[in-house]
């Protein structure tokens, strides 16, 4: 409960500051300044050629030390909601394109209606919280999912193509969330959130474009902000 609680007010938090909402940017860490709390990164790609296949966003998420993102319930959804929400706002150029996350299915073929429950997190995350778009899964061929982003698409049946899961062919290529475990910066604590790097440090976008391979680089720039109150719940 405890947990739920901590992600619900993370959300909240995310945009208390105005700042903060504006420094939420493709391929930065982003983390809070505890132990409890996962640290996440978006990577977007404007180029449709240097979006990846699942298992290169997953090699790409391994290589930094994270995995492609769990979800452990409705809190944590909406938590990375409010982050895409941040990275997309208006001006930033940021359009269509689906996020892969770490759920997908072993094994071929199944339309049966255990399909569903075949479905596992690939950093073993024990999860059984879904977010499946209206008749979705449609199994098959299709065993790697994505988070859609597609703001920009007629609503279908379902609503907006927006943060709810499909299932898709692994081999298609999209933008990817990283997950790690928690940092703690070695500054005291402070009540806004702020960047590790200083005025005048040069950013850029996105950091894995292939597996093995450096695409437009970023300065690994990690932002940490207090969130004290948490620990008082």
């Amino acid at each position: 409960m405890i947990r739920v609680v901590s992600l619900l007010l993370g959300a909240a938090l995310l945009c208390s500051h105005g700042a903060f909402c504006r420094r939420v940017v493709s391929g930065q860490k982003v983390c809070f300044a505890d132990s409890k709390h996962p640290c996440y990164k978006m990577a977007y790609f404007h180029e449709l050629s240097s979006r990846v296949s699942f298992q290169e966003a997953r090699l790409a998420c391994e290589s930094e030390g994270g995995m492609l993102l769990s979800l452990e319930n409705e809190a944590e959804q909406k938590l990375i909601e409010s982050m895409l929400q941040n990275l997309t706002k208006p001006g930033t150029g940021i359009s269509d394109g689906d996020f892969w996350i770490g759920l997908w299915r072993n094994g071929d073929g199944q339309t049966s209606g255990a399909c569903p429950d075949l479905y596992q997190w690939s950093d073993g995350s024990s999860s059984q919280y879904r977010n499946w778009y209206t008749d979705e899964p449609s199994c098959g061929s299709e065993k790697c999912v994505v988070m859609y982003h597609q703001p920009t698409a007629n609503p279908g049946l379902g609503g907006p193509y927006l943060y709810q899961w499909n299932d898709d062919r692994c081999n298609m290529k999209h933008n990817y969330i990283c997950k790690y475990e928690p940092e703690i910066s070695p500054t005291e604590p402070v009540e806004k959130p702020y960047l590790t790097n200083q005025p005048g440090d040069t950013q850029q976008n996105v950091v894995v474009t292939e597996a093995g391979k450096q695409g437009e680089t970023s300065s690994k720039t990690q932002l940490h902000y207090h969130l004290n109150a948490l620990q008082k719940v």
